[in-house]
């Protein structure tokens, strides 16, 4: 019942236990027993809402950041991870396969500020040995969230 209560839950965390419980065919309090266990044991780590900030007024950059870096003795990539993160301008950091070691996802106002992090925060700690940045210039799927739609031909078709 866990992975099948997880994927609905990623899917829309303001389902209601009702639904929930309808859906998994169990009882309301076993949903919500549950979940707080979940949450206990760190599985579940947070609630989210996908916003599409394009459509706001508020300017917003994102930037993914590969990182190469020289990982620390006994401690790996972790330490250097944990130094990156804490930064309140990142939003994600992933350790990845292949020629850079880190993604960073950070947002800013201006494409300015992020390159300003990256060069005067980032690219200054100790193990990072080079940093290539990519701005997101548009979102069209987000989350497994749609975010540009096609708008659809509204013309009446006349035949003859």
């Amino acid at each position: 019942m866990r992975e099948e209560l997880l994927a609905i839950i990623e899917k829309n965390s303001r389902i209601d236990l009702k639904e929930l419980a309808v859906l998994l065919e169990t009882e309301e309090a076993m949903i919500a027993q549950e979940l707080a266990d979940m949450e206990a044991e760190g599985i579940i780590c947070g609630y989210h809402t996908l916003i599409d900030w394009e459509k706001t007024s508020k300017d917003k950059v994102t930037a993914l950041i590969e990182v190469r870096v020289t990982p620390q003795r006994g401690q790996g990539f972790d330490s250097v991870a944990e130094r990156i993160y804490k930064y309140p301008e990142v939003q994600s950091v992933y350790l990845i396969s292949g020629s850079y070691d880190l993604m960073v996802i950070l947002e800013g106002k201006t494409m300015r500020e992020v390159a300003s992090f990256v060069s005067d925060k980032l690219s200054t700690l100790d193990s990072v040995l080079s940093a290539a940045t990519h701005f997101i210039m548009k979102k069209y799927k987000d989350h497994g969230t749609v975010l540009s739609k096609k708008k659809e031909d509204e013309r009446e078709m006349i035949t003859p």
